[in-house]
This record gives structure tokens, C-alpha cells and sequence, in this order.
């Protein structure tokens, strides 16, 4: 395989009806423990960012992908934690800060209401050997904030999770995938080690680690679209 597949995904829940706005975004549990499973069958580990650190340094090689969630949704911890452990993945998940025990109010009159995990879930999260990272304190649009804003949510919510959860946070997500290069440079002065995009394909040691691409799972990808998508450039050719 050339390059590492960095895998993305948001909620693990049953998907709502068809032509419900972002339904894409909702993986089924079953599908899920499928793709898991196949990853496992095939030889590879599901890695959280926070193990997969040695991997984008060239320090390690082997059959690894990296296991994002964005947002924090609470199923993530009801659904996904249990098919992750149960084949031995570990993955990060990026919480909204200031929006723990909340709701995803960024979608607000788009999609249905979930719930995001609370700081007792997170801990739970985090003490599976999970991996935590952030995504900003609001889900903000970086775009449309001015620098110091921009400084607050990059900055801010890596200080608030720290304290929050008295664990390292290391690794950061671009909401909605919106960024500038000032802000890969916030993020780096904030001290993270990595930050993530949406954009599409596959990894290598020494690209950037403030844009890194990642492969969106959706609610319609099927296991053989899900093979091509961690070990072929399937990706890499639509970026």
C-alpha cells in the first residue's frame, strides 16, 4: 500500500430516512463493525492519531489506518467503541470544547438534534485507550473569524480539553474542512502536532502534518468501496 489511508467519520447511528439532509454522514453500526472487521481480516490496524504519530515521522512502517471521528457524538461512544475494541482499533475522536453534553447547534435547522458526549463519557473514551483531539471550542467557520478569534478557538480548546480531562491533546481538525494557511500555522504555534483536513486522499511520511488529507466513510459506502478507498489510489485520483 502506498501511503496511509487516514479514515473519516462523524456519527455511528442508524441513518435517517433517504434525502435527509448529510444522511452521508451517519455510518450504521453494522456497517461499521463490517468495515472493522474487514480492516482486521486483512491485516491492518485501526490506529488513533495519537498512535498513528510514528507512522507519519517514517519512524514505523506497516498496515495501519488512521480512525478519525469528527464532532463528538455520543454514539461514537454507545456504537463504535465497542466494535473498536472488539478488534483491537483505536481511534481519535475531535471534540467541540465549549459543546460537551451538548448538541450539534452548528447544524441546527439542517439535520436532527444529537447528542455529544458529556466530560464523564469523555473520560470513559479516553480511559478504553482512546485518543481525544480538538475541534475548536464552537465548530466554528475559521474562515470567517479574524486572527485573534481564530486564535481562541484553535488555541482555546486544546487549554479547555487539557483541563478538562488532565490529558494530552495533541491532534486538531478543521471544522467543515475550512482553512487558511494562517491557520495550519495557529495550530502548530497552539501545539498540536498534527491537524487534519477533508480533503481527499491518501497520507505519506513528510507531507505536511497541519493539512493532512483524510478518506470520508459515508452512510452508502459499501465494503467493496471501502476495500478500494484503504488499498488503492482510488482516493488520491479524486482529490
Amino acid at each position: 500500500m502506498s501511503g496511509i489511508p487516514i479514515l473519516m467519520y462523524h456519527q455511528i447511528d442508524e441513518p435517517p430516512p433517504r434525502g435527509t439532509p448529510l444522511r452521508g454522514l451517519v455510518v450504521s453500526p453494522g456497517s461499521f463493525a463490517r468495515q472493522m472487521g474487514l480492516l482486521s481480516l486483512l491485516g491492518y490496524r485501526g490506529l488513533s492519531m495519537r498512535d498513528l504519530e510514528p507512522y507519519l515521522r517514517g519512524e514505523q512502517q506497516g498496515k495501519v489506518v488512521g480512525l478519525t471521528f469528527d464532532d463528538g457524538y455520543q454514539n461514537n461512544l454507545r456504537h463504535a467503541l465497542p466494535i473498536l475494541q472488539r478488534y483491537g482499533h483505536t481511534a481519535t475522536i475531535y471534540a467541540v470544547s465549549d459543546m460537551m453534553g451538548g448538541r450539534n447547534v452548528w447544524d441546527e435547522g439542517l439535520v436532527a438534534q444529537k447528542s455529544l458526549m458529556s466530560l464523564d463519557e469523555w473520560r470513559v473514551w479516553r480511559d478504553a485507550g482512546m485518543d481525544i483531539g480538538s475541534h475548536t471550542r464552537s465548530h466554528a467557520h475559521l474562515n470567517e473569524l479574524d486572527a485573534d478569534a481564530a486564535q481562541q478557538e484553535i488555541a482555546g480548546s486544546r487549554q479547555a480539553l487539557e483541563q478538562q480531562l488532565g490529558s494530552p491533546v495533541r491532534h486538531f481538525c478543521y471544522p467543515y474542512g475550512q482553512f487558511r494557511p494562517e491557520h495550519a500555522a495557529l495550530a502548530r504555534q497552539a501545539g498540536y502536532v498534527t491537524a487534519t483536513t477533508t480533503t481527499r486522499g491518501r497520507v505519506h511520511p513528510g507531507d505536511d502534518p497541519y493539512t493532512l488529507r483524510r478518506i470520508m466513510v459515508a452512510c452508502s459506502t459499501n465494503l467493496i468501496q471501502f476495500a478500494a478507498k484503504v488499498l488503492t489510489s482510488y482516493e488520491d485520483k479524486r482529490r
